[in-house]
């Protein structure tokens, strides 16, 4: 055999190898190879990275912006894994589906971000829409994805997006189940999250084994684990999961079926808008029930689930009611009901009214304050003009208001305990306030613009 030969075989041989290593035997990918950062490039903030035994370690500085050290490429579905390790008192997260354009936020990067943290909420492997929507999916309904993290050591991640499906994964233990549809690619960037305490200056988080799948994926998808409950968050659309488990729409998006006037035997003239799968109730001047009034369902509800997607502009007030008769009120004013306030706690005087702040968006009414039962971070409100959700559980007496996917109510509506706030509220005068076996949904008209989509239920 000449050396040429010898040469092209070894080259074959080598080129094979390489192939191996780089794309495994079944379509696999390193995104890093563990020596150059060639394929990357860092964005916005200016914490420092390096590679040192292969491994992409960030370390955060001091009064910069959250860095990102992103892919150069653009990925749409896939499946990435990696094996990150972060230092006590650090956040950090790892970004998908990401953008950085001049025009939104002078090129800041925005865009999904599976949570990578230690503090004592345990939302790591959670959703978060770095610069856009806050949290999609915090892991308040998963406590078994909330153990999924082990603070001070290596912790393997997994994240499928294919198609409108986001899920995570760590240590096998499955935390996000999401269903969106915003943004469909868009580049990977490993997070040095800012910093503004100089005792967390320096500190350090690291990764490896950053490898990554982008073909025949529906074959390697992870089984959905019962514990990891999907939210949504297609709009005015039930997922396939939603139909099977017995959701449906409230509102189609287009018409008025299925809803009237709480006080008409069909839907108001005027006050109501639908508009591009939104439904709003139009300002005036903040009259209650003085223009198209309350709208309420032609059915009625006794064990449920709702969800609702709201949205305030500056100073408004409105409510969603639930165990609504309308009998109870004919005269001016809203239906009767018990109310998941919806408020803009800042501008609207209705929040310092009532008692220890259970006037404030999320709470029960003039019962009982809202406040963040997960946590001591606070309610997790997105803000005015921007979508929320609430979340309204009723299950024979306990009843649970949840606000964007945090719990902020709970309460046992066949109580001595409720029955004494009732007895020290405005609704006192009202018989069987709140313990009626059945009733009707209400989206309350309180004089100010305030936007629904996306409200759907299901019966237990």
């Amino acid at each position: 055999m000449t050396n040429n030969n010898s040469t092209r075989i070894f080259l074959v041989l080598l080129l094979q190898f390489t192939f191996f290593l780089t794309y495994g035997q079944d379509g696999w990918e390193m995104l890093f190879n563990g020596k150059d950062f060639s394929n990357f490039e860092q964005l916005n903030g200016n914490a420092k990275y390096k590679i040192e035994k292969g491994e992409m370690i960030g370390t955060s500085r001091l009064n910069t912006p959250n860095s990102f050290m992103a892919t150069k490429k653009a990925y749409g579905d896939f499946i990435l894994e990696f094996d990150v390790f972060v230092e006590n008192g650090l956040n950090s997260g790892v970004q998908f589906r990401s953008l950085s354009l001049p025009e939104y936020m002078d090129g800041r990067v925005h865009g999904y971000q599976c949570e990578i943290e230690t503090s004592d909420r345990k939302w790591a492997g959670g959703i978060y829409d770095e610069a856009r929507r806050g949290w999609l999916y915090p892991l308040s309904r998963n406590s078994q994805g909330q153990n999924a993290f082990k603070p001070g050591e290596w912790n393997h991640y997994r994240i499928e997006a294919i198609g409108n499906n986001i899920r995570t994964w760590i240590n096998g233990i499955q935390c996000a189940n999401l269903v969106d549809d915003v943004t469909a690619s868009g580049f990977i960037a490993f997070q040095v999250h800012s910093i503004h305490q100089e005792d967390l200056e320096g500190k350090i988080v690291k990764w490896k084994n950053i490898r990554i799948k982008t073909s025949d994926l529906e074959k390697e998808r992870n089984n959905v684990a019962l514990y990891a409950p999907e939210i949504s968050y297609l709009q005015n659309q039930l997922t396939p999961n939603e139909v099977r488990k017995g959701w449906r729409l409230l509102w189609n998006g287009k018409t008025t079926e299925g809803w009237r006037g709480a006080k008409l035997d069909a839907f108001p003239e005027k006050g109501w808008v639908m508009e591009d799968g939104t439904l709003s109730v139009l300002s005036s001047g903040g009259a209650e029930s003085r223009n198209g009034g309350d709208i309420v369902t032609t059915a009625a509800f006794s064990n449920f689930e709702l969800s609702v997607d709201f949205k305030l502009t500056k100073g408004a007030n409105s409510g969603i009611k639930y165990f609504v008769d309308p009998e109870l009120n004919k005269g001016e004013g809203s239906a009767i009901g018990l109310e998941f306030q919806v408020l803009d706690d800042k501008e609207h005087p209705d929040a310092k009214m009532g008692k220890n702040g259970n006037r404030t968006v999320g709470s029960l009414y003039d019962l009982i304050r809202a406040e963040n039962l997960e946590n001591s971070r606070g309610k997790n409100f997105n803000g005015i003009n921007k979508w929320n959700n609430a979340r309204i559980v009723v299950k024979d007496g306990h009843v649970e208001h949840w606000l964007n996917n945090v719990k902020v109510v709970e309460f046992d509506r066949f109580s001595q305990t409720f029955k004494a706030l009732v007895e020290k509220s405005k609704y006192e005068k009202w018989e069987n306030f709140g313990v009626i076996p059945e009733g009707l949904i209400l989206l309350q008209d309180h004089g100010d613009n305030v936007s629904f989509r996306s409200i759907k239920v299901r019966e237990f």
